[in-house]
């Protein structure tokens, strides 16, 4: 009997069109995109590539996953840059599928007139903070520090401290930011001591402001001093403050960390913040302080540029709103029950034949936030080898590698996704 040539049996590609998993892609990445690749995966099998039953497979491989994917944080580190720092909270999310559509951004309802843009999270956040006289938002952190350089200190000078002049991260440096606004940075002081003598010896008519910079993402000890915002205060210009990661009012778990309320009395004249670290909310940047110097930001040319759509105000009111975020909770938690649920962990794996431990171990805050501060914590220790496999498998589970164990911190991770995390290492272990 003749053989049949194995191209006949290549798939149509309407039969594979009408498969329910391709018909299911096409509703995300659509029917051109998933057509394509039926096509080249057809094209493999007829050249000997793939046999003709794993065209349909071929062609779903083919096509991209869900992007962004999510991760669950076991890392240790709460704000996770990579990961994108703050997750926001359910509200948060709800208002962010709300405010896909058609919103009332800038459309007050009851008159049908304009209104303000954003007047909820603009509301949300000067009640959050009654020492900021006025308040504005644009898209992130440095926006924010930009913003009041090119409106306050264009063609001027910024008096900062040399300690003071830090990398923001990616190679990005504080003195190329401020530079690119067209101020000229004079720099006081040295790397590790600057006096109030030294700020006031270079205050002069061209001065627009003073800038103080929370240095966020280090610690420097020893034989050092620094000028208090306080201090600052009393020469007679305006004062910048950057406190970075976005605490809106005072942490006892973070003493040393600056907050909106406490900068603003202390004299500070305007304070900028982000609103994706200690806030939990999404990214923005915060610009917080006295009604005239904000008026002039929101003003300014640039702050169109800068402006935050509207998903961002709608997440950031929903942050400023919710009685907690999954960042303070994480931040929060009690070390005595991280170890009760990590033993439960353990104790389900040991059941299902998958050994695995319980250690002491540090979490820290990250994100550019509280340099040094440490916190009580534990976590489940595996094998090293686990790490890839769970780092790229559905769900990712990221975890952190030391002295050749994988650590799995539950810190960060919701403690409704528990099962998720067994049912994972469960399929390495497999």
């Amino acid at each position: 009997m003749r053989e049949v040539d194995p191209r006949r049996r290549v798939p149509r590609t309407d039969a594979l069109l009408a498969d329910p998993a391709l018909t299911a892609a096409a509703g995300t990445v659509g029917r051109d995109r998933v057509k394509a690749a039926i096509v080249a995966a057809q094209h493999r099998a007829r050249r000997g590539e793939i046999p003709p039953d794993q065209v349909r497979d071929a062609a779903l491989a083919d096509l991209p996953g869900r992007t962004p994917r999510p991760v669950l944080n076991a890392t240790g580190v709460v704000l996770h840059t990579n990961l994108g720092r703050a997750p926001l909270a359910p509200a948060a999310v709800d208002a962010l599928v709300a405010a896909a559509g058609h919103t009332d951004v800038e459309l007050d309802l009851a008159t049908g007139r304009r209104a303000r843009r954003g007047r909820e999270a603009l509301d949300a956040l000067a009640a959050a903070v009654p020492d900021a006289a006025a308040v504005h938002v644009v898209n992130n952190g440095a926006a924010a520090l930009v913003l009041a350089a090119t409106a306050l200190a264009a063609d001027r000078e910024i008096v900062v401290s040399r300690g003071e002049l830090v990398e923001i991260g990616d190679g990005f440096r504080l003195p190329d930011l401020l530079a690119s606004t067209g101020a000229r940075l004079r720099e006081v002081g040295t790397t590790n001591r600057t006096s109030r003598a030294d700020y006031a010896a270079a205050i002069g008519p061209r001065t627009g402001f003073v800038l103080k910079v929370h240095p966020s993402n280090f610690v420097v000890t020893g034989f050092t001093s620094a000028v208090s915002v306080g201090e600052l205060a009393t020469l007679g210009v305006p004062v910048v403050a950057d406190i970075g990661s976005g605490l809106l009012r005072p942490d006892p778990l973070l003493p040393d960390e600056p907050d909106a309320a406490t900068t603003l009395r202390a004299g500070a004249h305007l304070v900028t913040a982000s609103g994706d670290k200690l806030l939990g909310g999404p990214q923005a940047g915060l610009l917080l302080g006295a009604a005239d110097l904000v008026e002039r930001l929101r003003r300014h040319p640039l702050a169109r540029a800068l402006r935050v759509d509207k998903l961002t105000l709608a997440a950031l009111a929903a942050t400023l709103h919710a009685p907690a975020t999954p960042t303070g909770e994480a931040l929060h938690a009690d070390a005595g029950r991280l170890r009760a649920r990590t033993e439960r962990l353990r104790d389900r794996l040991g059941a299902d034949g998958c050994k695995a431990e319980v250690v002491p171990v540090a979490a820290v805050v990250g994100g550019g936030g509280a340099p040094g501060v440490e916190l009580d914590s534990w976590a489940l220790s595996l094998p090293e080898r686990y790490a890839v496999p769970l780092r790229t498998g559905d769900p990712a589970v990221l975890g952190r590698v030391l002295h050749g164990r994988l650590l799995l911190d539950l810190r960060a991770v919701p403690v409704g996704d528990d099962d998720r995390v067994h049912a994972a290492i469960l399929r390495v272990a497999g």
